[in-house]
């Protein structure tokens, strides 16, 4: 179901696919946001029930989000590629003039596969990011890791891929990086979009220094 309100947008790849996304403005936005949905593979979309939520909650937390299909998926044309056009899709999803538009930081918040496949996007027009249960496992996912931008890894604590045990020492070595535990969850995060939002929020307003 779309977004109460939401504009719908195509974003044009570098290497030409085109991308279904939708945009819902923040009526004072203070930053933009990215989402990037779980893997396509195992029934990710732009319409996942976790990602529908942010996509509801951001904007009115003053925060400007735009969401995607990945390549292959939905409407957008391509196939999945394991990482690395998919990469692609989220620099096209950063530069696309809904994004920039109020000239606010950007901010790339991926879940699952698509926190990690934001990690290794780093291009000079996102202020930072934001990985909500990142496998750690797709390919360049530690790019993000070894530039200075600030960098915010929410890990479940029942995490079923990569629980916080596990994260901490693949992360030790990061820069900018902060490790949130989010509790009494798992990989699924059932029941914590409001949770999440809420950190997401909190990671703008300390980049806009508010």
């Amino acid at each position: 179901m779309d977004g109460e309100g939401a504009e719908r947008l195509a974003l044009t790849t570098s290497d030409g696919e085109r991308l279904d996304a939708e945009l819902s403005r923040a009526d004072e936005p203070r930053a933009a946001v990215v989402l990037a949905h779980p893997h396509p593979e195992f029934g990710g979309s732009m319409h996942v029930p976790f990602i529908e939520a942010l996509f509801r909650a951001l904007p009115v937390a003053g925060i400007t989000t735009l969401r995607f299909d990945f390549r292959g998926v939905g409407q957008s044309t391509g196939a999945h590629t394991g990482g690395d056009g998919e990469r692609l899709d989220v620099e096209a999803a950063v530069a696309s003039p809904a994004t920039q538009a109020d000239g606010a930081p950007v901010v790339t918040v991926g879940w699952s596969f698509g926190g990690d496949v934001s990690l290794g996007v780093v291009v000079e027009t996102i202020a930072g990011w934001v990985a909500v249960a990142p496998p750690l496992q797709v390919p360049g996912h530690a790019a993000a890791g070894h530039d200075p931008r600030p960098l915010l890894l929410l890990v479940p604590e029942h995490d079923q891929l990569n629980p916080p045990d596990s994260a901490r020492p693949k992360v030790a070595d990061w820069e900018s990086t902060r490790l949130e535990v989010i509790p009494s969850t798992d990989h699924f995060l059932l029941g914590r979009s409001g949770w999440v939002a809420e950190q997401v929020a909190a990671f703008v307003d300390e980049l806009v220094g508010r």
